[in-house]
């Protein structure tokens, strides 16, 4: 049985949030909404600001799962950094945009799971 995408989202960012923390990060918040959108992970790494998209397909027949953050997704996660930033009073931190990229159905216990650190930067806009 097929699961429903959303559900396969949810399992993906569970997936990236256990690989997220072998890997050193400290998961500060999830699924921050901001009127310009949501970011799916917020975590530090070495004292860097982190603001992560998981992006979970079950094959890469149609390509790997990081190509789908497409330029106006970009857009939409930066400016909820910024609104974030500036909820929190953020300042002179260094920060980053990351994509969590995981292959494979969520059950399944071969998923390729990668960190693409430094994913995009923030573009004239």
């Amino acid at each position: 049985m097929k699961l429903p995408t959303i559900l396969i989202g949810k399992k993906g960012e569970d997936t990236a949030e256990k690989y997220l923390k072998r890997q050193g990060y400290r998961i500060i918040e999830k699924n921050y909404k901001s009127p310009s959108g949501e970011i799916d992970i917020i975590a530090l790494d070495k004292g860097t600001l982190v603001f992560i998209e998981v992006k979970t397909r079950r094959s890469d027949e149609f390509g790997p799962p990081e190509v789908s953050v497409t330029s106006t997704k970009r857009q939409k996660i930066i400016k909820s950094a910024f609104h974030f930033l500036s909820k929190k009073r953020i300042k002179d931190t260094p920060c980053r945009f990351d994509i969590v990229s995981i292959t494979g159905s969520p059950d399944q216990k071969d998923k390729e799971v990668k960190i693409i650190k430094d994913a995009f930067e923030i573009e004239k806009w």
